[in-house]
């Protein structure tokens, strides 16, 4: 087993330890033939903690799967507090509602299932959301972030995974789609006056890749060419 696993599951089992429900989320997305896609443990803690330091009460997560992140964001909520999350497919939203169920956390979330990009527009004239997670097709990252500018407000916390892909980030090889989106998301983040972001690298059991993290700023009341239109 390579170093950085051991060093994971150190990790892992000192500040996290056992949970039956999220352990039991894990099962049946497995167990349903679902990618083992979610985020790894301790990044999921980091976003629970990240909801919490922001004092977040509406979250919006992009990419739902089986609900695992979900669960975690849902957890950090203060009482009324709400978790919108987009789910793509119908039967991974079947999913996540009743690993959602079994955590105790489900009337803390709505699950609206459709593509991001076509149930993003539907939100607008809601209430701003302080806390972003995306973590749904990389090719979109523009327009999820273009979106999580317009629905959040200034101070609104946007976090964006998986945006090294084992590196190719940095030289994105030819036709591969979802590198290029990653790139040009982490791009984004550094040109729209909308976000003031970083990112860090992270090697963990899902492998080598990384998490940008960022604050929407006062531009987002300003007019800024969209992305997603």
């Amino acid at each position: 087993m390579p170093l950085h696993d051991d060093v994971d599951a150190f990790l892992t089992e000192t500040l996290i330890g056992a949970d039956p429900a999220l352990d039991a989320a894990l099962a049946a997305q497995q167990d349903a033939g679902l990618p083992a896609i979610e985020v790894a443990p301790v990044n999921a803690k980091l976003l629970h903690l990240l909801v919490r330091i922001s004092g977040a009460r509406r979250v919006l997560e992009i990419g739902t799967l089986g609900a695992y992140s979900t669960i975690w964001l849902a957890r950090a909520l203060p009482e009324g507090g709400r978790v919108v999350t987009i789910e793509a497919e119908e039967r991974n939203a079947g999913i996540a509602r009743a690993n959602l169920e079994r955590a105790g956390v489900a009337d803390r979330v709505d699950i609206r299932v459709g593509r991001g990009l076509d149930v993003l527009p539907t939100l607008v004239g809601e209430d701003p959301f302080d806390f972003v997670f995306v973590d749904a097709d990389k090719e979109s990252n523009p327009g999820y972030l273009d979106w999580a500018a317009r629905l959040g407000r200034p101070g609104t916390v946007v976090v964006l995974d998986n945006v090294v892909r084992a590196g190719a980030v940095a030289d994105p090889p030819p036709g591969d789609t979802k590198v290029a989106g990653a790139r040009a998301g982490v791009v984004m983040l550094g040109e729209d006056p909308r976000f003031d972001a970083t990112a860090l690298q992270t090697l963990d059991r899902k492998g080598w890749d990384g998490l940008a993290v960022a604050v929407l700023t006062d531009a987002v009341a300003s007019e800024v060419p969209s992305v997603s239109s």
